[in-house]
């Protein structure tokens, strides 16, 4: 029994069909994957790296500063303006024009100081950063602090003020944060105390 005999019209059909497809009309095999088919694969993420959350000291420190400087220039310009005017010359109380620029210039660099002054706790240490010329930052690691202390003097009180300071088994890290108000200053003792002493445990 023939099944494909030329004279079949159906036959015929699907032959010319066939020689009239290209190559263009074939099926093209695949190639390799180019960077346009990795482009939306995302690589192994790194570990993410912890950013320290710093925090300034109060403005309170740069008042007591600024005022001081004030004071003892004041007074030095005011000696150094009237006493040689009175006992030599007039023109000698030009010598003011000094202690004068000297105050203008301890205004400015005390307040680029004090923006200088940061720190940041973190999980195993504490980072004190500081300097305007020259950068310097300490860290001090919580299981080497032996004596964490809040210190205020006469001035400090007066304005408000206390300061921290870190005692640990190298004097090399020992530290000092100036200007704390008392509440934040005793809180970080506090806390550093704490930290301190779950450390040396081994916790």
């Amino acid at each position: 029994m023939e099944t494909g005999s030329p004279d079949d019209p159906g036959t015929a059909g699907a032959t010319r069909a066939a020689d009239r497809a290209g190559p263009a009309d074939q099926p093209s095999p695949a190639g390799p994957p180019g960077p346009a088919d990795h482009a939306g694969q995302a690589g192994p993420a790194g570990p993410a790296r912890e950013e320290p959350v710093w925090t300034g000291l109060p403005p309170g420190l740069l008042r007591m500063r600024r005022l001081l400087l004030v004071v003892w220039l004041g007074l030095l310009t005011l000696a150094a303006g009237v006493l040689p005017a009175l006992f030599l010359a007039p023109f000698w109380a030009a010598l003011a024009l000094l202690p004068l620029a000297l105050l203008a210039w301890g205004w400015v660099m005390l307040g680029r100081n004090w923006r200088s002054w940061r720190y940041a706790e973190r999980a195993d240490d504490l980072l004190i950063s500081r300097g305007v010329l020259w950068r310097e930052e300490t860290v001090v690691p919580y299981g080497r602090m032996q004596l964490v202390e809040v210190t205020s003097g006469p001035v400090e009180r007066h304005f408000g003020l206390a300061s921290v300071q870190l005692h640990t088994a190298a004097a090399a890290t020992d530290a000092t944060i100036p200007g704390l108000d008392p509440a934040e200053a005793e809180r970080l003792r506090d806390r550093l105390t704490e930290l301190g002493e779950a450390r040396s445990a081994g916790l």
